[in-house]
């Protein structure tokens, strides 16, 4: 896991950080770790194959209005 060191942080950050971490219960550092894993994260998870879709739909020829084949599938048999 990779380690960063801050410099010149002012006292007045420095103490605002630790009353946050204190009203969620937490250490400073935990706190730190949270708001930059909430700063640089997407929002939302892409999902490849509904963007696959979306990008389909820009094009009149290719359209996926497919029914999804809801059969269960055979087990594999090895041997």
């Amino acid at each position: 896991m990779a380690a960063i060191t801050v410099r010149n942080l002012s006292e007045a950050t420095y103490c605002a950080l630790k009353q946050r971490a204190a009203l969620h219960g937490i250490s400073t550092e935990a706190e730190i770790r949270a708001i930059l894993a909430e700063a640089v994260r997407p929002k939302t998870k892409v999902m490849i194959g509904t963007e696959l879709a979306a990008f389909g739909q820009n094009f009149d020829r290719l359209r996926l209005d497919l029914a999804r084949d809801q059969t269960p599938t055979e087990p594999a048999a090895f041997g």
